[in-house]
């Protein structure tokens, strides 16, 4: 079996360094779909074998599950190189991390970075204000070399918190956040990280990918410049952005048991790394509870997870279902709804942001080139 695994990834290495599509050689996914072994590889390798033999071939950045919260990934900053955990968010597009200068109990229980032990950090007089949905930061603006998934960004723009208000940078088991949405929302006008990495031919697509875990599994992934066909088996579904600022796209409406219960006019979403849970407009919220028989605290008994339905967001024409095993969470002998309500404003009306349980039961893919969110359903 193990020469038949290595047969495959050089047919699927050569299609990937040659640029040949892949349709016009044996995949490594077809070799295994022909001696009945996919299934078993899927199993017993939860994410891409190829980067074991090929390194140099795709530009992976791991990612630690934590808790089914979040999800992020180790980069350094500077020369030589400081650490620090980051949320890799396609929600927002800054990359900031705590700094010597912060004096908020946030930066207390974090790494900080230090200016002076970096011999390739400039400086900059330029302030940097960012608020999330939950959490905010203040600071400044520097460059330095930043490398992400054994990639060298020289000169990268970024932020050094000053300021990291309230507790809910302090709880986190993560120092700071690496952006990945558009830069047209980029605080202080800042480079992103992954424009830069476009921008210097660094990756050699483009676009970006993301695989993400349930149940604190092993395996999650940023995927930069490539998609990995081992998760794609299942075809891809591209969706047209509408705003080319977050990951934004129309959907059509949302619908549980057949029935549509909520974004009945149509209605804008946001596809998010950095929201962990589900958040749509409170008036939707409600009617999702009621016709899930949920507790208006989106409590429900445990004993009726068997039975609840699938709730169904239909978008660009195709329905992508959302089981319960996805979104109640349980925990401590309670269950309760994967969904919070947020009331998010937009010149088309309240966003919704499919978070990260959404995202986990799809393969995204995230495409700079064409301006396009691509879903593969997971077995």
């Amino acid at each position: 079996m193990k020469l038949l695994l290595l047969l495959g990834l050089v047919a699927l290495a050569q299609c990937l360094v040659h640029r040949v599509p892949l349709r016009k050689t044996k995949s490594l996914r077809q070799a295994l779909q022909e001696h009945g072994l996919l299934e078993r590889y899927l199993k017993d390798h939860p994410y891409n074998l190829a980067t074991k033999y090929f390194p140099t071939i795709f530009a992976v950045e791991p990612l630690q599950n934590y808790l089914n919260n979040e999800y992020f990934g180790t980069i350094s900053i500077g020369t030589p190189g400081q650490e620090f955990t980051v949320i890799f968010d396609t929600g927002s597009s800054n990359l900031w991390v705590p700094s010597v200068y912060c004096s908020s109990p946030a930066c207390g229980n974090h790494k900080l970075f230090n200016p002076a032990d970096s011999s390739t950090f400039i400086s900059t007089n330029d302030s940097l204000s960012i608020a999330y949905g939950t959490g905010s930061m203040t600071g400044f603006l520097g460059y330095d070399t930043v490398r992400v998934a054994g990639i060298d960004v020289v000169n990268q723009i970024f932020g050094l918190s000053e300021t990291e208000p309230g507790y809910f940078f302090y709880y986190a088991p993560f120092d700071g956040i690496l952006g990945l949405a558009y830069p047209s929302i980029a605080s202080s006008g800042a480079t992103p990280v992954f424009d830069n990495m476009m921008l210097e031919d660094l990756v050699s697509s483009d676009l970006f990918s993301v695989y993400l875990s349930n149940n604190e599994q092993k395996g999650s992934f940023v995927l930069f410049g490539g998609i990995d066909p081992l998760y794609t088996i299942n075809g891809i579904t591209w969706i047209p952005l509408s705003a080319e600022t977050y990951w934004q796209i129309t959907m059509e409406s949302v619908s549980v048991g057949g029935k549509t219960v909520a974004c009945s006019a149509g209605c804008q979403a946001i596809v998010d790394t950095g929201t962990s849970l589900l958040a749509m407009p409170n008036q939707a919220l409600g009617n999702i509870l009621s016709a899930l028989g949920a507790s208006s605290n989106g409590q429900i008994n445990c004993k009726s997870i068997s039975s609840l339905p699938n709730v169904v967001f239909n978008i660009n024409g195709n329905a992508f279902p959302v089981p319960p095993s996805a979104y109640v969470i349980q925990s401590d002998g309670y269950c309760s709804l994967g969904f919070e309500g947020m009331n998010v404003p937009t010149e088309s009306g309240e966003l919704w942001i499919l978070g990260d349980v959404f995202i986990r039961k799809y393969y995204v893919i995230f495409d700079r080139a064409n301006n396009m969110v691509g879903l593969s359903p997971l077995l």
